[in-house]
């Protein structure tokens, strides 16, 4: 049972150990990954025989969070970990993008690799060990792979680089990124950051490189002891009589005519029409019209890859740094608190933002201690009539969710604080049309939408998307600005860069080959920077050009004061019944920090500034002195209680009611009255001790009986003047 291998090195600082053969036996390829007292259990299983009727490799990555790994019971009613959260999501997405071009293009067999979240270590976040034992699994397996490839995170503290951060130091950084390397070249990158400049960006990309290459020869050290041989499997072909059919059919020179143009609708009727002529020629032959659409699909592919690397044609006439023709507006959309709508040819988003109180920010639990809740949240919705198709909406899947989180990643950083502007904010980006880039297009939507709904964001924000055709070899190449559905299709790279005028906030990079050299990366930032330049310039920036300066008619209105935290259980009141007296009284709602910081929330100004007061009184220290205002809640023989807040009162002696003798409170007072007092002090018994008649001579107590209304604010803000 001990007979098992065992390898250590060192990666930012923190031992990383790999088990071979200590568990997970039955699985094609299994390590126990430990870095520090962090454990993931990655395994890599592919199935024996490829999957029937599809033309695609099938791979699933799974990340899954156990809540044992820190000490906690999963929340809510159910005690069991449900769906994957959307970190797991985020995280399974990272691992599979710089791992699926390295198996086979024509692997059919289904092949999983799943990651299990067992111990969590702060300073060591489970997300390296396991997008580590997923390449590692993977290469010392039978399943053919053309690895190893290795990840590296990379923070930035105090313009200082750290390996691997830990979840504190990630809550402090300015740059949270993550390249995945294979021996030679870049293969992934995903960043978000708070405006780094380019420079310094590709600095960090290729320190990180550096790291990758020192765990690949780790890892070669690894394979060459524990690797089994690489099983055969079903290669998938064309047969070449097939391919000859299909060039006479349509010629080289007439499917440059079927592809060459800008409409994604028109360009597939041309197709489906070359289709429909083979099929009518040979619709007798099953064999062949089982694969006329991958066929078709690769020869269509080689077209339009020769026709942009070799001639410079792009199939929709364009430059190779040419943007699509752009289009811009806001407040299309009446009732939500800010709208816009952003268009890159046929390309269309249109985003809708809402505002809430901060109560309403999202709830999170996860593993990460630091990360609670959201209070920015950025959704991204791609229905099929986008792009012409028909079938019923299942929610959102993992492309949705990885679009949104881009999106989210790329504004974080512009918008203001909790303190500056204490609203919750939620942006939903609606895909209308889509023909490429819609990620990078609901980042400009979404900068213009809070914009028009009075966020106050530090800047604007653009997005656009690089693709990439390679020759044979790597000086044989040709980077495209802003590429539609049909380069990323067919293309090699989807590199999607968004930014400020003045530096980088997100990155994410998703290619088809085995790594890009770093003057292809260097090449594709300087081109997304140079057309993020000419979209903030001329397009955004002319349609909206600052935030406004108030919020929308529609949305809550939130006045933010500060009190002292000892006051806190004052205001809240025993079991919550002052805070809730407030709230039912002035229809407000009302947030409460740990920090003192309350948040008054609601749709009528006057109602606001009545709790606004109404809490200062609460959290008020009463002075021998001050004038108050109050309304008569209780009348005893003794006297009457007056409230000047809810949860606040104080009491005047039946002989600090008048200047003459009364014989029964009830002569002068009544209940629900509203009087002006002056502040005695404390009596004997520890209340709050007022009088009326000692009240300066210019306040006006007279003909009490019949001064009921409620006090207006205007009452109340001259006692907070006079108090002050």
């Amino acid at each position: 049972m001990g007979d098992y291998k065992s390898y250590s090195m060192e990666i930012g600082g923190k031992k990383l150990t790999v088990d071979i053969g200590r568990v997970g036996k039955q699985a094609n390829g299994c390590c126990f990954m430990h870095y520090g007292e962090t454990v993931v259990l990655s395994t890599a299983t592919a199935s024996k025989a490829p999957r029937e009727g599809i033309d695609f490799f099938p791979l699933s990555v799974e990340f899954e969070e156990k809540m044992y790994a820190v000490g906690k019971f999963p929340g809510g009613f159910n005690k069991r970990e449900g769906k994957a959260s959307t970190h797991s999501v985020l995280t399974s997405r990272v691992i599979d993008r710089p791992m699926r071009p390295l198996f086979p293009k024509d692997y059919r067999n289904d092949v999983t690799l799943n990651n299990l979240v067992m111990s969590v270590e702060p300073s060591c976040d489970p997300e390296i060990p396991a997008m580590l034992g997923s390449a590692l699994a993977t290469c010392i397996s039978d399943i053919p792979f053309d690895g190893p490839c290795a990840m590296t995170q990379l923070g930035l503290i105090n313009d200082e680089f750290i390996v691997n951060p830990g979840y504190e130091e990630k809550a402090k950084s300015d740059l949270a990124l993550t390249v995945a390397s294979t021996r030679d070249k870049v293969i992934m990158i995903e960043a978000g950051a708070k405006e780094i400049p380019a420079d310094k960006m590709v600095e960090a990309i290729y320190k990180c490189d550096e790291v990758n290459k020192e765990i690949i020869k780790f890892f070669d050290q690894i394979i060459a002891e524990c690797g089994k041989p690489k099983s055969d499997y079903q290669h998938y072909e064309i047969p070449q009589e097939l391919n000859d059919a299909l060039y006479e059919i349509c010629p080289p020179e007439e499917m440059e005519t079927v592809v060459f143009t800008d409409d994604k609708q028109t360009r597939e009727n041309n197709v489906a029409g070359v289709r429909a002529k083979f099929e009518e020629k040979y619709g007798d032959n099953t064999d062949w019209m089982a694969l006329v659409d991958d066929a078709l699909y690769r020869y269509e592919k080689k077209t339009v890859r020769k026709m942009i690397l070799k001639d410079h044609k792009r199939p929709d006439g364009r430059a190779i740094t040419e943007i699509r023709p752009l289009a811009a507006e806001v407040d299309l959309i009446p009732r939500a608190h800010g709208s816009a709508m952003f268009t890159r040819g046929q390309t269309q988003i249109c985003d809708c933002v809402t505002l809430a109180p901060l109560s309403e920010a999202q709830k999170i639990e996860g593993l990460d201690p630091y990360i609670t809740e959201a209070r920015y949240m950025h959704q991204y919705n791609f229905p099929s009539y986008s792009v012409g198709e028909t079938k019923p909406s299942r929610g959102p899947g993992r492309r949705e969710i990885g679009h949104g989180a881009l999106a989210e990643r790329a504004l974080i950083p512009v918008l203001p604080s909790k303190e500056e502007f204490p609203y919750a904010i939620r942006a939903v980006s609606e895909t209308f049309e889509s023909n490429g880039s819609t990620s990078q297009a609901s980042i400009c939507a979404s900068s213009m939408a809070l914009m028009a709904a009075g966020v106050p964001i530090k800047k604007d924000v653009a997005g656009i998307s690089c693709g990439l055709v390679t020759g044979d070899t790597d000086d044989d190449y040709l980077v495209l600005t802003d590429i539609q559905g049909l380069e990323d299709f067919f293309g090699d790279m989807d590199f999607k860069v968004a930014g400020t005028h003045d530096g980088i906030t997100a990155i994410q990079m998703d290619i088809k080959i085995h790594g890009l050299t770093r003057a292809i990366v260097e090449e594709a930032i300087a081109k997304t920077r140079q057309a993020r330049e000419y979209i903030l310039t001329n397009i955004m920036e002319p349609c909206i050009a600052e935030p406004r300066k108030e919020v929308s008619r529609w949305a809550p209105k939130i006045v933010q004061i500060k009190i002292d935290p000892e006051k806190i259980g004052d205001v809240v009141g025993q079991r919550g019944k002052t805070i809730n007296a407030l709230i039912d009284l002035y229809k407000v709602q009302i947030d409460i920090d740990d920090d003192g910081s309350v948040s008054v929330c609601g749709t009528d100004k006057e109602n606001m500034d009545k709790a606004i007061d109404a809490i200062r009184i609460i959290t008020t220290d009463f002075e021998k002195g001050m004038i108050l205002t109050g309304k008569v809640v209780t009348i005893k023989e003794f006297g009457a209680f007056l409230e000047f807040a809810p949860g606040k009162e104080g009491m005047v002696h039946i002989s600090k009611i008048a200047n003459s003798r009364i014989n029964k409170v009830e002569d002068v007072l009544q209940l629900g009255d509203i009087v002006r007092v002056v502040c005695l002090g404390k009596d004997k018994m520890g209340r709050i001790s007022v009088s009326i008649k000692d009240c300066p001579k210019d306040t006006d107590n007279a003909d009490i009986g019949r001064v009921v209304a409620s006090a207006g604010p205007e009452d109340l803000e001259d006692t907070d003047g006079e108090n002050s």
